[in-house]
């Protein structure tokens, strides 16, 4: 199983009709070969000070949490089940690694980084659904090895994909029809030479290494997704871009898949 990074954007590409809804709707047909056992997701909205992974036995609760949307909005159903034997893997591959203190939350659902692209990916919602937490206050490299110690689940049919964006700064948000600024499209530019050409440590070391990065990304929880699938995926992964397209002028719906060699 290949891992993947995809650019989830906002709840209304569940109304919206833009190219990164379209290529969401179309993942089965384009992305994989074979239906996974179960999927892990790194989502951006779930920060936590040790990485954590919800074990839900039963029905995933779906998590609203979004501000300022219209009414439906709080509506919307992704009744999936939990996977709570992944949950466990997760964390067993963790700890083997030196990750020593990996917390179980036995409460928490699918926020929006989760449901909202897996509405679209597979509606069906049968597939077993488990998260897993990013750490703001580390860097790349800690959650690159974080997607090191989980590449086991690739053999073990096992969907691994973080979810995330790749520009992220509201604050610099426009309307959908004004032109992508230098910054964002720069960023998203070095982003994907580096992923293609296989500089692991250059996206590691973004910070210091990528254009424009702290406009790109003021805080780092949208891009350590990217780390994580590409650990999962070993140092000699061959990264190949799924989608591109912007939204909001600056926001990028860059989408990758990497390849173990």
């Amino acid at each position: 199983m290949d891992t993947f990074f995809i650019s989830h954007g906002s709840p209304r590409l569940l109304i919206t009709d833009r190219p990164a809804r379209r290529f969401l709707e179309s993942w089965k047909s384009n992305n994989l070969d074979v239906t996974p056992k179960a999927i892990l997701v790194i989502s951006a909205h779930w920060e936590t000070t040790e990485p954590t992974v919800n074990v839900i036995n039963g029905v995933n609760d779906t998590i609203h949490d979004f501000y300022n949307f219209p009414k439906h909005f709080y509506e919307l159903k992704y009744p999936v089940p939990g996977a709570p034997e992944l949950a466990l893997r997760v964390k067993e591959l963790l700890r083997d690694a030196g990750f020593n203190s990996v917390e179980e939350d036995r409460a928490r659902g699918l926020d929006h980084g989760a449901w909202v692209p897996l509405m679209l990916m597979y509606p069906e919602a049968n597939i077993p659904v488990c998260q897993l937490s990013v750490q703001s206050h580390k860097d790349g490299t800690y959650h690159y090895n974080i997607g090191k110690a989980l590449a086991p689940l690739r053999d073990e049919g096992i969907l691994i994909f973080g979810s995330g964006s790749a520009t992220h700064n509201l604050k610099l948000l426009d309307r959908d029809d004004v032109e992508t600024p230098n910054w964002a499209v720069d960023f998203d530019n070095w982003l994907k030479e580096s992923l293609l050409n296989g500089r692991h440590e250059d996206v590691k070391n973004y910070e210091v290494k990528a254009p424009n990065a702290k406009a790109a990304h003021p805080e780092p929880e949208h891009f350590y997704p990217v780390h994580v699938a590409l650990g999962a995926a070993g140092e000699k992964a061959k990264a190949v871009q799924i989608h591109q397209s912007w939204g909001a002028s600056s926001l990028s719906y860059s989408s990758y898949r990497f390849m173990a060699q």
